[in-house]
């Protein structure tokens, strides 16, 4: 099992989603309004969650953390706190697991129930009312994947710069059909977009 530290450093916010590097994963989060957004690690059953972390660092709306040591397959949610203000559009509930919108892959089937609204079904306040129930254990966890490309025997070709040649084409006449080449008429034949 992963050994955690006590806290998230700062990270990056310029890939949003989790990015892993090799060392360790970035998390990066776009919100606006919430006044803070926690990490929640699960178990590699989808059972239990084992960790929880601030995301430290709030740039341009964007909050992010880095974890080290952490790799692919590592199952994750987020949780977000700020108001619970319906009238004004605001619902942050930290009691629901949000999957991350930027996630390259889920895991576990959503177990549809009442526990995944922000308040509670059956309430006279309706939704106005807000709901302590935890919802993780019915919903599906985001995966860190390894999206890095795999170059395998590639190597850089190594051309100098006075033997490199850079070409501009103009992408219809090099995508251009052959039989269009052969009988220019086809060409004119075509209706040509009507002009406003």
């Amino acid at each position: 099992m992963m050994r955690f530290p006590p806290a998230l450093s700062p990270g990056s916010p310029t890939r949003l989603g989790a990015c892993w590097d090799g060392l360790g994963v970035n998390f990066a989060v776009f919100s606006a309004n919430a006044q803070q957004i926690d990490l929640c690690i699960f178990d590699p059953r989808d059972r239990r969650e084992i960790a929880r972390f601030r995301l430290p660092e709030y740039t341009d709306e964007i909050w992010h953390g880095y974890l080290p040591d952490a790799e692919p397959g590592l199952l994750y949610g987020f949780r977000a706190f700020g108001p619970y203000d319906p009238a004004n559009g605001h619902r942050f509930n930290p009691h629901k697991l949000l999957i991350d919108p930027y996630a390259r892959r889920l895991t576990g089937p959503i177990s549809w129930s009442d526990t995944q609204f922000g308040y509670r079904l059956h309430s006279p306040r309706a939704d106005l009312s807000f709901d302590r129930r935890d919802s993780a254990p019915s919903m599906p966890k985001c995966v860190v994947v390894n999206d890095a490309y795999e170059w395998e025997d590639d190597i850089l070709p190594r051309v100098p710069w006075h033997d490199t040649v850079i070409m501009e084409a103009h992408v219809r006449g090099l995508t251009m059909q052959r039989e269009m080449e052969r009988n220019p008429s086809l060409a004119r034949s075509r209706p040509l977009a009507r002009r406003r």
